[in-house]
Formats: structure tokens, sequence, C-alpha cells
């Protein structure tokens, strides 16, 4: 069955909503892990939103990792909720949301998930911070040229898992209006409903 086309289908929409997501994306070492727009409530209590990498997802959830420092991470502390939205490229047919509690990734998850990374994201773990921001230019190609990223994580690197309550598939259908289907979590599993595209 071609990706999406389970959300227009006429038959039964598949019953696992989590399962449906990891077949949409690439598995977790695939270097076309897919960038994610990452959404929070700001300390302000306004909407915030930036990209972050997708590190991996499974029954458990959808892990990214990021400076416990950076603004994100004080959001979610705060208030430990959060959507997530995928947009399929090349065409943009497809469309994942994904909205849920967050959870912090144990010690095990964060060394697993670094020595996972490439040479380039473990060095951006360890020298991306304001204070390398704030230099000239030449000098921020000048650090990173001469940093060398360690085995292990640095202290400050933290991850968080969104632990998904509400999953919403969109899909594109040149013929017809286009479609989604949401699933809800409840007390008894998941609650599915096709909704307007």
């Amino acid at each position: 069955m071609t990706l999406g086309a389970e959300v227009h289908a006429d038959t039964a929409p598949p019953a696992d909503p989590v399962a449906l997501a990891v077949s949409w994306l690439p598995a977790d070492d695939d270097p076309d892990r897919p960038q994610v727009t990452l959404s929070t409530q700001g300390l302000d209590g306004w909407p915030n939103a930036r990209t972050v990498l997708l590190s991996a997802v499974d029954r458990t959830g959808f892990a990214f990792h990021t400076s416990a420092s950076s603004a994100k991470a004080h959001e979610l502390a705060a208030v430990p909720r959060a959507a997530m939205t995928v947009v399929f490229a090349p065409a943009f047919s497809r469309q994942l949301v994904v909205r849920g509690d967050v959870v912090r990734c144990s010690p095990g998850e964060l060394a697993a998930a670094y020595t996972a990374r490439s040479p380039y994201l473990r060095r951006l773990a360890w020298l991306n911070d304001d204070a390398l921001a704030a230099l000239p230019r030449a000098e921020r190609v000048a650090r990173w040229a001469a940093g060398e990223p360690a085995a292990g994580a640095p202290e400050g690197w933290t991850g968080w898992r969104l632990v998904p309550r509400e999953l919403t598939f969109w899909v594109s259908d040149a013929d017809t209006a286009s479609r989604r289907l949401q699933y809800r979590r409840t007390a008894e599993g998941w609650r599915v409903r096709p909704l307007a595209g």
C-alpha cells in the first residue's frame, strides 16, 4: 500500500496509530530522519515553535535532544506538553501532527543517542551556545574547526520524549478533498475519526 493510502481507504483505519506513524517515518539510523516543528508554550504564555531533529521513534514516543539551557528545555520543564509536526518532502503530500506529554530521556537513552549522532551533530552539542553565536564569523569558524567532540555528551545535553495522546495523519488527494485521520487516546484505547483536510 502506498504510504498515506490508509487515510483515504474505505476499509477500517489501522488500529495502532503509533505503528502507523513508525511506518511513515524513516528508520532511526536513516540519515534522512526528518526535521520536525516542535511547538511549546513559552514562559511568557505565548506559543513558541522551532525545528528540531527527530532522533528516534518507537512505541514509547518521539525523542529529540537539545541543550538543557535552551528555551525549549526551560519551556518543557515548566509546561511538559508539546506538539510536533512532520511535513513529508519532497511532494509535501503527507503531514503528521503529534500532541502529548513530554518526559525526560534516561541517561542510557541519552548516551545511545549521542553515540549515534554524526560528528557534526556531536560537535554541535559541545560548541553551539550563545557565546559562540555572539562572536564574529571568522572566530566562529576558527573555534568550530578547532573543536573536537568528546566521546561522551556534554553535561548540559538533554533529551525529551513526546508521549502521544493524539496523532493526526493528513494526506492530500488530487482527485478529491484532502482528509485526516485523528487518533485520540482514551481509557479504552485509541479512538479514531476522519476529519476534513
